[in-house]
């Protein structure tokens, strides 16, 4: 007689440091002898891995714990396990607020996932592990991938020492923490042997790699190791301080082909008052010669950011003056994020909060003016060719397929539309645009990369 596997249903939000962490619990769980399953309403112990960077995304939390809660009501699950940065932050309160979750797991303890699980067969009421975050995973660790086979993130560090004034990342995670070269080296071949074509690395500030490793790794060295992996193709450089930006990163990205020309550049601010207040270690003169420095030695490269309106001070003078940027830099991609008053930061005790109706405002002018940018910036493509990745058929009509070309990222910028010619998923293709939308781009297959 076989004892059925239970299965097992993990529903990760936040960013995608927060899905590597959810990828790794579920290579515990699956080596445990849990099966896996896509469908909550089938499985029997449901984990949601949250995010609590900002009050949006702890409502997302809170809200997806709740609607996950009906399958224990329902009597479909018999576990409800919250992990990741959420019960990190706000474990007592969770505890009083959420009595239909049956375990509580903070950012040090997910490799434990399967051990918690079980001690919890064995007791009743709330368990609740949310000890030290200063945890590094390793490629010993059993990953298991959730993304497409042809892509995958490689978290290279863990934590942040940054210590921005609005943020609560390092002590939610911990001191920054680079994870050894040999050993993701290790996990990147492991991910290039099993299918993948991009890699795309990840951390809080890559540009802090191997720092504090005291081995003399740096950025530079491990994208130099990455690139002579067989089979990868795109390298990704995500979450990159513009302090940390060397002249010599800026030579890498030029001269090596696997290394795509993109980079995520998160400047927050440009206004020196506020960029001051929000304890950046760069100004406006700075920014101003990075950007100027990458153009020029890297003209085709497109560039991604990430702006906050509304921090505390935010006069309407410094919010017109990010204005004027990101009208004149015209950034490929660009987030906006609302501000958001967290507890236990410096910045929430600051004077002159701005109201809520401001920042909404000032979110809206600034996504207006972007949009017009992108669009600009997307129509100068047409007729060019781009290396486009193909990554299934269009939710309009499976007559499209659609893909992301090398100056996209997953999840966050847009896509391309492919409108003749055929490719498997996976695929990179040679692609001549033909047309464009705002944020999107429309063309057809002219040949494999």
């Amino acid at each position: 007689m076989t004892t059925q596997k239970e299965k097992v249903s993990l529903v990760s939000l936040g960013c995608p440091k927060n899905l590597v962490d959810a990828e790794v619990m579920l290579g515990y769980l699956s080596n445990e002898g849990f099966e896996v399953t896509t469908d909550e309403r089938e499985a029997d112990i449901i984990i949601v891995n949250t995010c609590s960077f900002i009050k949006e995304a702890k409502q997302e939390s809170i809200d997806t714990i709740l609607d996950l809660a009906d399958r224990k009501e329902d009597g479909c699950c018999r576990l409800l396990v919250v992990t990741g940065c959420l019960p990190q932050r706000y474990q007592e309160e969770l505890a009083k607020e959420l009595p239909e979750v049956d375990i509580f797991v903070g950012t040090g303890d997910y490799p434990r996932i399967a051990e918690i699980i079980a001690e919890k067969s064995g007791t009743s009421g709330q368990l609740r592990y949310t000890g030290d975050p200063n945890f590094t995973y390793d490629a010993d660790l059993p990953r298991l991938k959730s993304s497409p086979h042809y892509t995958a993130y490689l978290k290279i560090a863990e934590g942040c020492s940054n210590c921005c004034s609005y943020c609560v990342i390092p002590s939610l995670r911990g001191s920054f923490r680079s994870r050894p070269t040999d050993k993701l080296m290790e996990e990147a071949s492991n991910l290039v042997a099993g299918g993948v074509k991009e890699i795309n690395l990840i951390a809080q500030d890559i540009t802090g790699y191997g720092k504090d490793l005291g081995t003399g790794a740096s950025l530079e060295y491990l994208i130099r190791k990455l690139a002579r992996l067989e089979g990868l193709q795109w390298i990704r450089l995500l979450y990159a301080y513009p302090d940390g930006i060397t002249d010599g990163l800026i030579e890498l990205i030029k001269t090596e082909p696997k290394v795509c020309k993109y980079l995520d550049i998160p400047l927050q601010h440009i206004s020196d008052p506020i960029l001051s207040k929000m304890n950046r270690r760069s100004d406006e003169g700075m920014i101003r010669n990075l950007i100027g420095k990458i153009r020029t030695e890297i003209p085709d490269i497109a560039l991604r950011t990430s702006f906050i309106v509304g921090f505390p001070g935010e006069t309407e003078e410094d919010f017109k003056k990010l204005l004027s940027f990101v009208e004149e830099i015209q950034f490929d991609r660009l987030g906006v994020f609302c501000y958001s008053q967290e507890e236990g930061t410096p910045a929430a005790s600051m004077p002159e909060q701005v109201s809520e109706r401001t920042k909404r405002e000032r979110y809206k002018k600034l996504m207006r003016v972007q949009a017009r940018v992108s669009f600009k910036r997307n129509r100068r493509l047409i007729d060019m060719v781009e290396q486009v990745m193909v990554e299934g058929y269009s939710e309009e009509t499976e007559l499209l397929l659609k893909g992301r070309s090398s100056r996209q990222a997953p999840d966050i910028d847009g896509q391309v539309y492919i409108t003749a010619g055929e490719a498997k998923i996976g695929d990179i293709v040679n692609l001549r645009i033909t047309d464009s939308s705002d944020y999107d781009l429309i063309g057809e297959i002219v040949g494999a990369a």
